[in-house]
Order: structure tokens, then C-alpha cells, then sequence
């Protein structure tokens, strides 16, 4: 009884959080087993936990080569943490109960519109239902499509294997592949193929774009207009982040010869960093000032309520927005022929402080720490808190105590940073007095 009394009392946030870590323990512990690596020693805790919550979190970060030191039966806790990561873990139960028959109550509901970040409670179950729908179908097609290519070159039922755990990989923003180190690792043997290269990066896209704009293309269709404005943000702000880097790519990195098809790595990159962690060149290879246009398009991400982390589209939005207002010397944040609220624009500066905190401390405590760089360093701290998971190949070379850093870090920025602070502080007392108000000079 003080148990369920204590499970209610549990709020959203809580909820969610609690859940991420729950489904972690689990599957470090599958991990630890014999079964999981191809030596049957089984992971040591370490590594299995940075997998796992790598996994969960779908960042794609990896200390062991995830094709050659996982047997099949590692891969597939794998890729199922991964496809629960990428739905959401609360988000995945609850549908289990909602095809079992039994009543969803207000509180799972309020924790399934927390999760999905939908913007009403009206309809939630129905949204979740339509959710596990399309991403059956889009994975599924992802599949085949990837599977004519693998197929004639790893037979009829490893291609299906490897069409399967990429496309729902890429699906779900988590970038991690079974193709081996040989050939620098990840897709860069597929650096110029059209199907591999089309497929991915539309998955990585579609996954990227958020369920509630999902559900705004299928009551509106192309009528953009009749959008919300959340969804109207996140489709400006998908195009401008890959059109813009791909053009500087192609013009600084892969467009010297002015081959077209070296707009395949240079889009690739560009959507690989929105933040599904594949990549189809030797990032090692690009110039320091390309890493750290990287670096930005990691931090910036996907948008909210989707598989891919990072601060959001929206939350990039409404920063750049309220510099353009104050540019303008205008007191109101406007876009699309609607008002952004001050609560809204309040959330984004303080994720975007939390994220930038979180990122200089752990990027100087690693360089410190285990003596790399600190653009290397920011590097793989950026792609461990948007949950990215790209690497120029320094993870497996960390300190445990830095790995530990990463995987505080992948939560971290899995469950959200909002989320994560409405865990910790679950009660706001509203009827507290306040401070008389005194402005300050800024600037």
C-alpha cells in the first residue's frame, strides 16, 4: 500500500526520469551477461552501462565496436533499447497497456502529454496509437529499402538483419551501426551510394521532426498555414540547419572538384548532426573550423517531442527571435503573425544556460583530465548531452570517470533538462511572497 501510495504521489517528470533509469539498470544487467559479447565474458558494468544508457538515451556513443564485440543477442538488447529510447520509455509501456485493454488513468495520461510534449491532454491516447502506427510503417519501409542494397552484399538474412538495426537507428536519432571499424567504421563505405545516403538521412529527418508535427501533417496536409505555430518553427528552422551547413560543406570541405555527388557527404553531415550520430566520412579528416560548425548543429538538435535531442529547434528559435526583437528594440517576440510568450522565452534561456554550463565544465574537466584538446573534448561532450553520438574517436581512449561524466550527461539530456529540474523540484508553491522588483542594468 505505501508503495502505490508512493507511485502516485510521483509526478510526471519524476515519472519519466525514474523510468529511463529503471529500463537502464535492466539493460546493463542483459549486457553483463556472457551471452551479450562475442568473448562470452560478458561487459564489465562500465561498458555496459555507457552502452545501454547510450542506447536509451539514443546518442550512439560507443566504447566497444558495436558490430564485432556484440554477439546478436547483445545487438538486440541493443536495438530494442534503442527503439524503446527513441519512442520513450513511459511512452512504450503505456502502449503495451493501452493493446492489453486496460484503462489508461489521469496520471498516465499527464505523464504520456509530458513525454510527448503535447500541447493538450484531449486525445493523448489516440496521438500515441497513431505514433506506434507510423513509425511501424516508416521503419518499415526504411527496411526494405536499405535491405536491396545489404542483401546482395551480406546475404538474404544478415542483410535483413543490418537493413533492420540501421533503419530504426537512424529512425530514432541514435546512430549506432554493426558495420565494423574496417573502412574507418559507420557508413563511410557508403560515403556516395544514392539509396543508402537517401534513406538514412530521410529517416534521421522524419524521426527529427517531432510527433505533434507529425500529427499536424496528417490534419492539415500541406497547408502549412493552418499549422501550429510550434510545428511552422520546427519545419523553417529543419531547413534553413541543413541547407545552409550542406551549401557550406560542399563549398569548403567536399566541393573542390565540383562533383555533385559530393553533395551526398556534405548534406549527410548535415542532417547526421540533427542528432542521429552516423557519419559517412573520416570526421577526423575535416578542417577544425567544419568541427565546430559540427559542434553548433549538435548542440542546436531536433525538435521537441521527437527522437532527437539536443536544445531544440524551437528553443533555438526563440532566442534568435528575442535578439532580433531587441535589435529592433521591439518588446514583443513575434513570428508567423503570433506571439511568443516571456514564459516561453524564460524556458529557453535557462535550457540553453544549463546546456552551456554543463558543456564548458565537463569539456575542461575531460581535456584536464585525459590531456585532449579542448575542441576535441567539446566535441565529445556536445555530442554526449544532445544526444548525438558522433565521435572523432576519443571515446574509447576516456578515463572511466570521464565515461561517467558522458553518461550523466546522455541522460541528462535525454530526459530534458525541464524535466530533469521538475523531477528534482517537484512542488512550486505558488502562494510563496516575493521580492520587491528593482531592475538591474544590462549590458
Amino acid at each position: 500500500m505505501d508503495v502505490l501510495k508512493y507511485g502516485r504521489s510521483l509526478s510526471p517528470a519524476q515519472i519519466i526520469v525514474y523510468s529511463f533509469a529503471l529500463f537502464i539498470l535492466a539493460g546493463t544487467a542483459l549486457l553483463m551477461l556472457p551471452a551479450a559479447t562475442v568473448d562470452g565474458a560478458g561487459a564489465t558494468f562500465t561498458d555496459a552501462l555507457f552502452t545501454i544508457v547510450s542506447a536509451v538515451c539514443v546518442t550512439g556513443l560507443s566504447v566497444q565496436d558495436t558490430g564485432t564485440y556484440w554477439t546478436f543477442f547483445g545487438q538486440a538488447v541493443i536495438l530494442f533499447a534503442i527503439q524503446v529510447g527513441g519512442l520513450g520509455v513511459v511512452t512504450a509501456a503505456i502502449s503495451l497497456t493501452v493493446f492489453s485493454g486496460r484503462k489508461i488513468g489521469l496520471m498516465q495520461r499527464n505523464t504520456m502529454q509530458e513525454a510527448l510534449a503535447a500541447p493538450q491532454l484531449k486525445g493523448i491516447v489516440q496521438l500515441v496509437l497513431f505514433i506506434l502506427k507510423y513509425v511501424a510503417i516508416i521503419e518499415l519501409v526504411g527496411t526494405l529499402l536499405l535491405y536491396t542494397v545489404f542483401a546482395p552484399q551480406y546475404g538474404w538474412v544478415t542483410g535483413w538483419w543490418y537493413a533492420m538495426f540501421h533503419a530504426i537507428s537512424a529512425f530514432c536519432n541514435a546512430g549506432f551501426d554493426i558495420m565494423g571499424p574496417a573502412g574507418g567504421g559507420s557508413l563511410t563505405t557508403y560515403e556516395f551510394n544514392p539509396v543508402v545516403n537517401t534513406v538514412i538521412m530521410l529517416l534521421i529527418i522524419i524521426g527529427g521532426l517531432g510527433f505533434m508535427t507529425w500529427a499536424d501533417v496528417r490534419t492539415h496536409g500541406f497547408h502549412i498555414r493552418a499549422y501550429r505555430l510550434q510545428s511552422k518553427i520546427i519545419l523553417i528552422m529543419t531547413a534553413v540547419l541543413i541547407i545552409v551547413p550542406t551549401l557550406i560543406f560542399y563549398a569548403t570541405e567536399f566541393g573542390q572538384n565540383h562533383d555533385t555527388m559530393y553533395l551526398f557527404p556534405a548534406m549527410f553531415q548535415a542532417v547526421t548532426t540533427r542528432t542521429a550520430g552516423f557519419n559517412s566520412v573520416d570526421l577526423m579528416t575535416l578542417s577544425e573550423s567544419n568541427r565546430a560548425i559540427l559542434i553548433l548543429l549538435m548542440l542546436v538538435g531536433g525538435a521537441p517531442g521527437s527522437t532527437a535531442g539536443g536544445i531544440k529547434t524551437t528553443t533555438a528559435f526563440a532566442l534568435l527571435a528575442s535578439v532580433w526583437a531587441m535589435m529592433r528594440r521591439s518588446s514583443d517576440i513575434s513570428c508567423f503573425g503570433r506571439r511568443i510568450s516571456e514564459d516561453t522565452l524564460h524556458k529557453a534561456t535557462v535550457l540553453f544556460m544549463m546546456y552551456l554550463l554543463l558543456i564548458i565544465f565537463s569539456t575542461i574537466f575531460i581535456s584536464a583530465l585525459d590531456d585532449f584538446s579542448i575542441l576535441d573534448s567539446c566535441f565529445e561532450t556536445v555530442s554526449a548531452i544532445a544526444t548525438v553520438g558522433l565521435s572523432i574517436g576519443i571515446t574509447d581512449q576516456l578515463s572511466t570517470l570521464s565515461k561517467y561524466i558522458l553518461i550523466f550527461l546522455m541522460f541528462f539530456g535525454r530526459v530534458g533538462a525541464l524535466t530533469f529540474v521538475f523531477a528534482v523540484h517537484s512542488k512550486f508553491d505558488g502562494t510563496r511572497s516575493h521580492y520587491v522588483k528593482e531592475d538591474v542594468v544590462i549590458g
